[in-house]
């Protein structure tokens, strides 16, 4: 299967924001224990970063991070800011289980480095004919030692802070366009499970059944992916209502996952996949799913939870026998005042996740019976 972006998916950058039943993270640095942000400095050259960007021990291009866009006159203003002996701001990074160091905030001052460093552009300075039109190689040894050795001061959180904290301190220190929770996560906890959401995401069949209507820009549709993983592998019973923690953990415990595992929950999300789009058509997690024709409504994130991991046990064959009667009953479902306050607002408090997930569970397995895996 190809992880490569389909040409028609440019239309779900416009459209971030038509989605519901999908809360906003709300946190508040009180809530965490003094201690427990575990941030330390660190002081090394251009020339030490670089080594270790050379060595993976510095992730400079995981998979949220824009391309490389400054122009070549910002990088060289960077340099000359260097050889001038100005201080630079300082870089923040996030520690993976690994040991790496994931760049937060800093990207483009470290590809500019090793950019220059290794003669990739010729400065474009000029007022300073000394250093204009001149790639590194060509500075004198003087120049060359300056930006070398200059010594660049770096905050790095520590992989042992909580993963709400590190994805709240992450957001506020990212200097950048403001990326979105998922983002963070997909920098934070890089590894199979990424992997995993990314190849998922980018199926034709998760396109079709989501009406490519998720934000693959700010990763809303590997958010979802996420959320089918984590009440999947971990279950409804371990969240807590922190929704934040919920998908973090559940990264971390695929990330560990051996590949049978990861095989076969991907095959349970494609097999859920297609029971939906089977009794739903374009409607699938919409409130609208029991229309079929007509004006269909928006995506409804909770919806996706409930119905996405209720139909991942079930076969192709039983859904299709009893497709009427499930489509009645869901409709039914929507007409509950209790459900469909617990998929509309407040969607992440605890009581309300379980009690959607009792309704919708108990709707399914009346007729479908217990899933059979």
């Amino acid at each position: 299967m190809s992880n490569e972006v389909p040409a028609n998916h440019d239309n779900a950058s416009t459209v971030e924001d038509d989605v519901e039943g999908l809360d906003s993270a709300v946190g508040s640095w009180g809530d965490y224990p003094i201690d427990e942000l575990l941030i330390r400095h660190d002081h090394r050259t251009v020339y030490d970063v670089l080594r270790r960007i050379e060595r993976n021990s510095y992730v400079m291009n995981p998979d949220f991070q824009r391309d490389f866009i400054w122009p070549e006159d910002k990088q060289s203003k960077l340099i000359e800011s260097v050889i001038m002996r100005i201080p630079l701001p300082v870089f923040y990074m996030a520690e993976d289980e690994q040991g790496r160091a994931i760049v937060v905030d800093g990207l483009q001052r470290l590809s500019t480095f090793r950019n220059y460093v290794g003669d990739g552009f010729r400065l474009r300075l000029p007022d300073r004919p000394e250093l204009n039109g001149h790639r590194f190689s060509e500075l004198s040894t003087k120049f060359q030692n300056r930006v070398e050795d200059c010594n660049l001061i770096f905050y790095i959180i520590d992989a042992k802070a909580p993963p709400r904290a590190r994805l709240d301190i992450f957001e506020r220190v990212n200097g950048g366009e403001p990326l979105t929770r998922q983002q963070m996560r997909n920098c934070l906890f890089m590894g199979n499970a990424t992997r995993f959401l990314k190849d998922e995401a980018t199926s034709d069949l998760f396109l079709d059944v989501t009406g490519d209507s998720l934000n693959w820009r700010t990763m809303r549709d590997r958010e979802f992916v996420n959320r089918f993983c984590a009440f999947s592998v971990l279950g409804v019973d371990q969240y807590r209502g922190d929704m934040d923690d919920f998908l973090a953990a559940t990264l971390t415990q695929m990330n560990k996952m051996p590949e049978d595992e990861m095989d076969e929950l991907s095959e349970r999300f494609r097999r859920s996949l297609a029971n939906n789009r089977l009794l739903f058509d374009r409607h699938c997690f919409r409130k609208s799913l029991v229309q079929l024709e007509g004006r269909r409504s928006v995506i409804n994130a909770s919806l996706w939870d409930v119905m996405s991991t209720g139909l991942s046990g079930h076969s192709e064959e039983s859904v299709t026998a009893s497709a009427e009667e499930l489509r009645w009953a869901m409709s039914e479902l929507l007409q509950d005042e209790d459900f469909t306050i617990s998929i509309t607002y407040a969607t992440n408090d605890r009581e309300r996740v379980r009690h959607r997930f009792a309704q919708s569970t108990e709707v399914l397995e009346e007729i479908l019976g217990v899933p059979e895996n």
